[in-house]
């Protein structure tokens, strides 16, 4: 199920993003600070290229982004 960000408040999406931007494997080659890289993320959020979907059988919210078709 499709979230749109719009409709999570700004502490709960900021707290989703950090958890995106930090987790193991995510290392992007740079030395971007958590502030840069949070706001490279909502930024994919408002252009569409990401989006926060809920996954009712593990219960768990997720940001993903979309692929080029």
């Amino acid at each position: 199920m499709i979230i749109p960000y719009t409709l999570l408040e700004p502490a709960t999406l900021r707290n989703l993003i950090e958890e995106f931007v930090s987790r193991d494997g995510t290392d992007n080659g740079y030395d971007q600070s958590l502030d840069s890289r949070v706001k490279a993320v909502l930024a994919l959020l408002k252009k569409g290229d990401a989006e926060v979907v809920f996954d009712e059988t593990q219960q768990s919210t997720n940001i993903v982004l979309k692929t080029a078709s």
